[in-house]
């Protein structure tokens, strides 16, 4: 389930890939929510916390890594979600007493919750390894004016994308990974909290 959600991922995700102008460090502000993209409408630039001004402008600049890396992980998870509540899996056994095609036939927490830990211990192993790769491994970190995290596998040329082409991609990813959180809170909140998601409700899959 966590491998076939990690490819497709892989496969069809368009990302943040050009760095951010940003000035020398400092704890005055310089950058907005105009300066740093992702503003679509109806709801244009939505930050009711006014959380854009909570601080200097790395503090802006980690809060849109940090929205941009939750929207990937939120669309990796939907997408995992959805594939193993359709039934799909891999053929054969995830280890020498649990086989996928049982996995496929539990809800997706209950699946987690199935596999070894030796399993979850590579899954989370490897997260861990791509966030260390994108937190300083690749140039000038994002708070010091480079560029945003980018992922890691594959790695994908834009040098041929214009820059209007590169903005819009890196604002419907924002907006896709926004989505995707939201989803993601449903399918969990609809499987824990019985009802409190209406669209949800009677589902098997949730």
């Amino acid at each position: 389930m966590k491998t076939a959600s990690i490819c497709l991922s892989l496969a069809g995700a368009a990302a943040a890939f050009a760095p951010i102008s940003t000035k020398p460090a400092t704890s005055q502000l310089f950058l907005g929510l105009d300066d740093i993209g992702g503003s679509s409408a109806p709801l244009p630039n939505f930050d009711p916390l006014n959380l854009a001004t909570a601080g200097s402008d790395e503090t802006l600049l980690w809060f849109r890594a940090a929205e941009l890396k939750h929207g990937r992980v939120a669309m990796v998870a939907t997408t995992g979600y959805l594939i193993n509540a359709a039934g799909f899996h891999f053929p054969g056994m995830l280890s020498s007493d649990i086989s996928f095609e049982s996995l496929s036939t539990m809800t997706p927490p209950d699946a987690w919750a199935a596999v070894p830990v030796a399993g979850k211990a590579q899954i989370l192993a490897t997260i861990f390894i791509a966030e260390l790769a994108t937190e300083g491994y690749q140039g000038t970190h994002y708070m010091k004016g480079g560029s945003l995290p980018t992922m890691v596998f594959p790695k994908i040329d834009f040098s041929g994308v214009s820059e209007d082409t590169l903005a819009r991609k890196r604002t419907s990813e924002l907006n896709n990974g926004r989505l995707a959180q939201i989803a993601i809170m449903s399918f969990i909140s609809a499987h824990y909290i019985p009802g409190s998601v209406p669209a949800l409700a009677n589902n098997p899959a949730f």
